[in-house]
């Protein structure tokens, strides 16, 4: 069970990225007025949203199929919480109550957030990425090497 919820929740974080990479490509307005709104303008030009675009894309298809995991999850965590810090005015009061301009639409940046430091901090648990399967037949060749059947424990 616990490799198959590991699994969906790769394949959901994965989305994420590839969701907002492709609106960056293929919603570039929405996107600017986006970085304009909530990351200082650092991404208003066309250029820049389509080389996140793409960069996000990638990320998100590496953790879906589970490759470089060691480089790529650290970079999601980055990526979600850069988006975390931005809106961390509606993690703290979501409903408004005392800080103005918040958005309980955003109070799930922390549970993305929360997710991507669960699947790195379980990632060997994670049997069905790539990355995992390639690892294991290397390990069952090695501790077959190192432990010969011949040789009986006393």
């Amino acid at each position: 069970m616990q490799a198959y919820t590991l699994l969906l929740l790769r394949i959901s974080l994965a989305g994420l990225l590839l969701f907002w990479g492709a609106n960056k490509l293929l919603n570039v307005e929405n996107s600017a007025a986006i970085s304009n709104k909530f990351y200082f303008s650092f991404m208003s030009t066309d250029i820049l949203l389509y080389a996140f675009g793409t960069g996000q894309i990638i990320i998100g298809l590496l953790i879906l199929a589970g490759w470089f995991r060691r480089f790529t999850y650290p970079l999601q965590i980055a990526i979600n919480g850069a988006s975390l810090i931005v809106v961390f005015p509606s993690i703290i009061d979501p409903l408004g109550w005392y800080l103005t301009g918040t958005n309980i639409l955003f109070y799930p940046s922390l549970i993305i957030f929360a997710s991507n430091l669960l699947l790195l901090a379980f990632q060997r648990e994670d049997r069905f990425s790539f990355d995992a399967v390639g690892s294991q037949k290397s390990n069952q060749w090695k501790a077959r090497n190192i432990c010969p059947r011949e040789i009986s424990p006393r």
